[in-house]
């Protein structure tokens, strides 16, 4: 499923043939659940080398914001670890936060003159973000940040589940 530069597809992230995928991070940077746990897994302990040297010169990575690793042993070369926010109910500005954490990922995408980049579900899994809501604003925040970023050229919605596929699938069709 595409739309302009934007596509869908169900699978698993760590197996993504693209410049970078992004990684559902926690503001630790220390790797966690979910799939922030499964990209750390797969990519071996270059990763949370790297995290760790983030970590230790910036005190990690704030809710909203994006850093930029190696890979290590994925498929994509380089992974951007974004920090979604919490749900609370919608009123601690979590909506902005998953926007800029979606929209400071293709920032440095472009920065580092990346074409292909994969996005995970940001902040709706043990986050607790309603899902809905989520895929508007990562669709939204997406196609705003791709105004200022014409070197990339194929945004991948990655989802694991079943609903949030459908809900990217009907949303990109």
């Amino acid at each position: 499923m595409t739309g302009e530069h934007l596509q869908v597809v169900h699978g698993d992230i760590t197996r993504m043939e693209v410049d970078a995928i992004v990684n559902a991070a926690n503001a630790g940077l220390l790797g966690g659940g979910g799939v922030d746990g499964a990209i750390h897994g797969a990519g071996g302990p270059a990763i949370g080398n790297a995290c760790r040297a983030i970590r230790d010169t910036h005190g990690g990575c704030k809710t909203g914001e994006a850093v930029i690793t190696t890979g290590g042993l994925l498929p994509a070369p380089y992974v951007i670890h974004a920090v979604g926010p919490v749900w609370h109910g919608g009123v601690k500005d979590e909506d902005t936060m998953l926007a800029n954490a979606y929209r400071n990922s293709i920032r440095l995408a472009a920065e580092h003159d990346l074409r292909t980049v994969a996005f995970p579900n940001i902040s709706t899994g043990i986050y607790g973000f309603p899902r809905e809501r989520a895929a508007d604003i990562a669709i939204a925040a997406v196609r705003d940040a791709l105004a200022r970023a014409p070197t990339i050229s194929q945004v991948t919605f990655v989802c694991f589940d079943d609903e949030n596929y459908r809900l990217y699938r009907d949303r990109l069709s």
